[in-house]
């Protein structure tokens, strides 16, 4: 964690570079309130940011003609936005009384540095957490040229104690009439020893302010966000065995919110609610107690600002009510600006890709005028290597309109269509990550030679998405094929057992074994229908269809009944004056006995006595059913079909 500590020299700074100044400060507040860092616990929701920015002046007072040092903002507990804003807004804008030396310069001869390198300021913000790490931040426009023993000291203790000094020297317009170069190489002799000062020169600017506020930024963000170390394998050494080139890898933007949100938020922690919940019920708690809220300890006007900042406001009237945009969206065509000189670190967002609308129910002339003009201006962009720079109030991932612009680039190709994608406004951009000391390395030719021919050993092509397969297909048909393994039906097949379920449910299509078990009770059953009416009937007889048709090749013939017999009392209808309907028809016609076994040898007969004879088709034995039908047989009666005339 770093705490950064800023001391400015107001007896330095110009009232217009003061005002500048401020600004970047608020500036750099805001980035920090929207801020999300990682929670230790993993909740979605995080306590309010830390306190970690202090702001220190210097002046001279006007009565006691003595330089002082306050205190305007220290950061003591949880960071609040609204308290920093009003510490910056006061600092007082008439304390510049610049001191020059002999050869013109502005100079200080005391930064106060003693009074805030101390226990009683500097080291006793942030408690005594040993994992921060605290930084101050001298802003001057004079060059600091004597330094005093006791100076040196407390710069010593500093480094003792974890603490680097930074010198941010800001200078002016017109500095170049006097030898600053000359004052700016004697203070670099006095901290040169000093490992933990180091010491920055800018002219002061709207980019070097603007770089400078994403640098603490950065500095600031440094616990939320850790870079990624990342090695790029080569198939080919590149010097001697070494295949891999080891970097780091941090984003070159910090997407910043659309909108601030309306809430309601507790007066003893500032903490918002959360919407979901006081959707449910209609008692309020405390986020963080738990505690039973009243009216009076509720602030129903809040804004959240990012994900842990709160603002109280006296109403929600400055808070727009953000709509889903309406279509069309409207993008501004700002400027052209080349493709060679775009960096591609501030694109980002994904990517659209956009064509002539072209519509049959339109004009038709039209249509056609606004395609030839789309081809038109795509091609000439194209052979300008050029794209067009378009503003809107509409981001086009989330579709909805915003409370600031957006920015979007519109990027020509050879192929007749153009690619939309977003770009970074001012407030987003980071600073490229100092490569100073990179530049200064120098590389022998040995290097050079081996690795540019390791490079050209890599085959080289226009890029091809298509012939570049992620394995998306085949790693999913692998885990199909092994769900496959564990029990999968195929579709017909489940449609059959899924009949066979149902037919099992029917009581009078059973297995055999149950059939057997219930013959007393279906013959009831065919008795008593006997009375029924011609429904019932032709109901009973399509069951008798399903009993033998369905079931004949799991019934078996007892031995002991006569073949002949049973053919003579099988194929002979019942006596009727009236005709056969097709469902019995077919009944009888599969009672019949095979031609084949009318040939064979009559088996002993069976006494002619018998009321009734069994209908059971012939087949191979089954002695444990021989009993059974031989006591108990079922025949048919279809006489009561005579009423069908």
């Amino acid at each position: 964690m770093v705490m950064l500590c800023f001391v400015l020299d107001l007896r330095s700074l110009s009232p217009p570079l003061l005002r500048d100044l401020k600004q970047s400060m608020l500036q750099l507040a805001n980035l920090y309130a929207i801020s999300s860092p990682t929670s230790s616990t993993g909740s979605s929701r995080s306590k309010p940011l830390l306190d970690r920015i202090g702001l220190c002046y210097v002046f001279k007072n006007r009565t006691s003609r003595t330089d002082e040092r306050k205190v305007a903002y220290s950061p003591r507990g949880n960071f609040s936005l609204r308290n920093f804003h009003h510490a910056v807004s006061n600092l007082p804008s008439d304390a510049f009384l610049p001191d020059f030396n002999s050869s013109g310069a502005l100079c200080c001869s005391d930064l106060k540095l003693c009074s805030i390198l101390n226990d009683k300021v500097l080291y006793s913000w942030g408690g005594h957490d040993k994992d921060i790490t605290r930084k101050v931040v001298l802003i001057s426009s004079s060059v600091y040229e004597t330094m005093d023993s006791a100076t040196k000291k407390a710069l010593a203790d500093a480094a003792d104690n974890c603490v680097s000094v930074e010198f941010v020297f800001l200078e002016q317009n017109s500095s170049h009439l006097v030898d600053t170069p000359g004052s700016v190489n004697k203070f670099l002799k006095q901290i040169g020893d000093l490992e933990n000062c180091s010491f920055q020169n800018y002219i002061p600017d709207a980019h070097a302010l603007s770089g400078l506020v994403k640098k603490w930024f950065q500095e600031l963000k440094e616990d939320l966000e850790e870079q990624l170390q990342a090695h790029f394998v080569f198939k080919s050494n590149l010097l001697g065995s070494m295949n891999q080139i080891s970097c780091n890898l941090c984003t070159s933007f910090n997407q910043i919110i659309d909108e601030f949100v309306p809430c309601k938020s507790c007066r003893c922690h500032g903490i918002p609610f959360d919407n979901s919940k006081m959707i449910r019920t209609d008692i309020s708690s405390c986020p963080v107690t738990g505690i039973q809220l009243g009216a009076l300890d509720l602030v129903d006007s809040s804004v959240k600002i990012g994900e842990h900042t709160i603002l109280y406001m006296p109403s929600f009237q400055c808070c727009q009510d953000i709509q889903k945009v309406s279509l069309p969206i409207n993008f501004n065509v700002i400027e052209r600006t080349y493709l060679s000189s775009l960096d591609e670190g501030i694109i980002l967002g994904a990517s659209y890709i956009v064509t002539p609308a072209f519509s049959e129910l339109d004009d038709t002339d039209k249509s056609e005028l606004n395609v030839k003009l789309f081809q038109v201006l795509c091609g000439v962009l194209h052979s300008l290597d050029q794209g067009l720079v378009c503003s809107s109030n509409c981001n086009v991932e989330t579709a909805k309109q915003t409370s600031f612009l957006c920015y979007y680039i519109l990027l020509p190709s050879e192929k007749g269509v153009m690619i939309l994608r977003r770009l970074a406004g001012s407030e987003e951009v980071l600073p490229v990550p100092d490569i100073t000391d990179i530049a200064c390395i120098r590389v022998s030719e040995d290097i050079e030679n081996s690795l540019q021919a390791s490079l050209l050993k890599i085959e080289l092509r226009n890029y091809d998405p298509v012939q570049h397969n992620r394995g998306f297909h085949q790693r999913l048909n692998l885990l199909v094929k092994e769900s496959l393994q564990f029990g999968a039906i195929p579709a017909k097949a489940k449609e059959l057992v899924a009949a066979s379920d149902t037919a099992l449910q029917d009581p009078m299509i059973e297995d055999l074994s149950v059939q057997v078990n219930s013959v007393e009770v279906i013959e009831e059953k065919v008795m008593d229908s006997k009375l029924a009416d011609d429904k019932t009937g032709a109901k009973i007889t399509e069951e008798w269809e399903q009993l033998v048709v369905l079931e004949m090749t799991k019934m078996s013939s007892p031995t002991c009944i006569s073949m002949p017999k049973l053919h003579k009392e099988v194929s002979s209808p019942p006596q009727s004056t009236g005709k056969l309907d097709d469902k019995t028809s077919r009944i009888l016609e599969r009672l019949e006995v095979p031609k084949q076994l009318k040939r064979k040898t009559a088996s002993p007969t069976v006494s002619s006595s018998s009321a009734k004879k069994p209908l059971i088709p012939f087949g191979p034995s089954n002695t444990n059913s021989q009993a059974i039908f031989s006591s108990q047989t079922i025949r048919p009666n279809f006489q009561r079909l005579k009423r069908k005339r």
